[in-house]
């Protein structure tokens, strides 16, 4: 780890595993369970596998000794550290990660900082090589969560209890530290928080102010600086600070070895009184002062100028080595990429000014669960990481392989690279924007300083996937190009080679002739002349992908496997049972052999608010009509919502992902079910009739091994009702043609 910022060490790449066991009533929330890392050990050689120096690592309380010291099992952190150690990876041992201790503790008890100082020196005891540790992490934020807005345990809701459990999480760190040291002289402390910062209306400076102030708590304690001077001293004393704690915390100070500093796109807020202004969800009242909360991200016509500013902030109150220990954004791929590159951007131009900031770390390297709701519930909400856990093993994804670049000081040169990430981009507004110039820098000097980006080339122009896409890729600030056959024949090896010298894509993605047939659609309908366009236009663009080195993506479907037996996973033979299937079939066969790193997705049946008419379109469309829809019990579908599968096909030609995957929201269902569930959400009747109809084609269900990527199809049918509703409403809006 580097110990000079003005000598020849470089800027350090960390890492950081989600590790929170955290407490809601009397149930407790693992993320070590939830991403599979309490079973894998070889995640280990993973982590090292990413170039990293040092990684945040857990040696909970709650897991080792949920029965006290003298019970502990020390088995699973006995196989994990030295491994460490071995790899030449440094451990920075979390002990307390946004929970309150064993069920014979919590943050607000007055046991709380002698149990763990009491755990602290038993880790020490037995690890006695380690030096860097974490005791508590983010003692700040962790009281608000627990103490202020009670939303974890012990469920709290005052600013007494609130500065009680800060007072209790940074007394235990000091005694902690102490206990340590007395095993590990050289024992040094990195103590992490978010780095904060508020904005707000002239309306709101006393709360801005009051804001900006409170974010400093936690290090200010550790440091000795809350004295009788200081802004928020009186706030303390009246939220029920005896004098004699803090003059307590001035006289055994424990200031960070490094401050660690957690930096979110919510990180900065902006706070307003015109709350009319904002959705519901963000008005609230703090001491009775009704403002509008929202992060600047969403809110301010221009964005901040970002993790920079405030990196300075920490090191010019605190004049102490800084690192970024959190680093982290529940995005698309793409801008999880920018994200990283902005954030190492800021730290090293930060260090380069004189800053002794010495490490960026990547945070959730397993992903993470449920942190969209607070890890209050296990709704199965992921977000991934430099790692995916999705799989039957954690897969790597393009983060990881920036994380190599970065680590061996190589060029960043992912083409994704050149585009804005949302929180800088015109649509990231959730409400009327702000115009804010004192606090924030011109979005077009951003934009300026980036080079175009070069497109992905779509073939098949006139069809639902290939719309899809156009959208999807809009969203994303990816640009692409869709061909139609007026524009490219994809079976023409020469108009293929002139579109990609006229656009130089970075990907190919074949949408065309992708989509399974409709329920109804029998074979005789299909001529041999159309399956043999579609596998020539899919083996001539496997070629080209092949020859220019781009990735290659190209959509097959469930009915390859209608006739396997055994699970009909990634790894199971072909079996169609009809023209069609074997036609797909035929084109995955040539495609592969044409181009070994082609990504082959197989889906089932679209479905998608976008004048769909594929099953669910045509009954919905019945059903809007009043007339009864017909659907045979044994009819099963696995449905698959285009922006969900679109997206995901996005996320893997990013990573640079191969061969098969099968992507859907639900792998077969009863379409039956899947029509009455949409109906029930969009509040249409439900007339379905059970009976025989001809023509209706089951599909095969489809598993497998490889991650469930698409979300769950309850929430893909909420945002399908949304968005049909929605268009809906636009199809209303569009004023008449011609007269009356």
């Amino acid at each position: 780890m580097s110990q000079d910022v003005n000598g020849s060490a470089t800027l350090e790449l960390w890492g950081g595993l989600e590790c929170t066991i955290n407490r809601v009533s009397d149930q407790y929330f693992s993320q070590i369970e939830r991403n599979g890392h309490l079973d894998r050990l070889d995640d280990i050689d993973r982590f090292a596998s990413l170039g990293i120096r040092a990684v945040r690592y857990p040696v909970l309380w709650e897991h080792t000794a949920p029965d006290g010291v003298g019970n502990a099992d020390w088995s699973w952190s006995d196989a994990r550290l030295p491994r460490l150690r071995d790899l030449g990876v440094e451990p920075i041992a979390g002990l307390v990660h946004h929970g309150s201790g064993p069920q014979h503790t919590n943050l607000l008890s007055p046991c709380f900082a002698d149990k763990l100082a009491e755990y602290a020196g038993a880790v020490a005891c037995r690890y006695p090589w380690l030096t860097y540790y974490t005791p508590v992490n983010e003692p700040l934020t962790t009281a608000r969560f627990s103490a202020l807005s009670g939303v974890w345990y012990p469920h709290a809701k005052s600013e007494a209890s609130f500065v009680r459990a800060l007072l209790n999480q940074c007394r235990a760190t000091v005694l902690a530290m102490r206990a340590i040291r007395e095993v590990n002289p050289d024992a040094k402390l990195v103590q992490t928080d978010d780095l904060s910062r508020t904005y707000g209306t002239p309306e709101m400076a006393e709360l801005v102010d009051f804001f900006n102030e409170r974010r400093w708590l936690s290090w200010d304690l550790l440091c000795g600086m809350v004295g009788p001077e200081h802004a928020l001293y009186d706030f303390m004393v009246k939220s029920g600070a005896d004098p004699v704690e803090l003059q307590w915390f001035q006289d055994n100070p424990c200031p960070p070895d490094i401050i660690g500093v957690n930096y979110y796109v919510t990180s900065e807020r902006w706070l307003d009184h015109r709350t009319g202004r904002f959705p519901d969800s963000h008005v609230h009242e703090y001491n009775g002062i009704r403002h509008a909360d929202m992060e600047t991200a969403r809110v301010l016509a221009n964005p901040t100028r970002g993790i920079g500013p405030l990196l300075a902030e920490v090191w010019e109150r605190y004049r102490l080595p800084v690192a970024i220990t959190e680093a982290h954004i529940d995005a698309h791929r793409e801008d999880q990429l920018r994200w990283l590159r902005e954030i190492w951007q800021a730290a090293q131009a930060q260090r380069d000014a004189g800053a002794d900031i010495r490490a960026v770390t990547v945070w959730a390297l397993l992903g993470s669960y449920d942190w969209n709701c607070l890890v209050t519930a296990c709704h199965g909400y992921y977000e991934p990481g430099p790692f995916d856990v999705r799989g039957a093993q954690p897969r790597p994804t393009a983060v990881a392989e920036l994380m190599q670049r970065l680590s061996s000081g190589r060029q960043l040169d992912h083409p994704v690279l050149r585009g804005a990430g949302w929180w800088h981009r015109p649509g990231r507004f959730l409400c009327r924007p702000v115009a804010a110039p004192a606090v924030t820098v011109s979005l077009t000097e951003r934009q300026l300083a980036r080079a175009p980006m070069r497109p992905i080339l779509v073939a098949g122009a006139s069809g639902a996937l290939a719309r899809a896409f156009a959208a999807r890729c809009k969203a994303r600030n990816l640009p692409c190009v869709l061909a139609g056959r007026d524009t490219m024949d994809a079976t023409d090896a020469e108009a293929v080679e002139r579109m990609i010298r006229q656009h130089r894509p970075w990907a190919i993605v074949n949408a065309a002739g992708a989509r399974p047939p409709s329920t109804g659609v029998s074979d005789v309908r299909q001529t041999d002349e159309q399956y043999r366009a579609h596998i020539a236009g899919a083996t001539v663009l496997a070629l080209a992908a092949a020859r220019h080195g781009l990735p290659y993506l190209v959509f097959s479907s469930a009915a390859v496997l209608a006739g396997a037996t055994g699970p009909r996973d990634e790894s199971a033979a072909p079996a169609p049972v009809d023209a069609f299937g074997r036609c797909q079939a035929e084109a995955e066969r040539r495609v592969l052999r044409a181009n070994p790193n082609a990504l082959v997705v197989r889906s089932g049946q679209f479905f998608s608010a976008d004048g769909d008419m594929g099953l669910l379109g045509q009954a919905l469309a019945s059903l809007r009509d009043g007339e009864p829809v017909a659907l045979p019990p044994e009819l099963t579908l696995a449905p698959t919502y285009l922006p969900d599968l679109v997206d995901a096909c996005l996320d893997l030609a990013v990573d640079g992902e191969q061969g098969i995957w099968h992507l859907y929201n639900d792998g077969g269902i009863p379409a039956i079910d899947l029509v009455g569930r949409a109906a029930a959400l969009l509040g249409l009747g439900t007339l379905l009739v059970q009976h025989d109809v001809d023509d209706l084609r089951t599909e095969p269900a489809l598993e497998t091994r490889r991650g469930k990527l698409l979300p769950a199809l309850d929430y893909a049918l909420a945002r399908f009702a949304a968005a049909s509703q929605a268009a809906a409403v636009d199809r209303r809006s569009v004023p008449r043609q011609g007269r009356g």
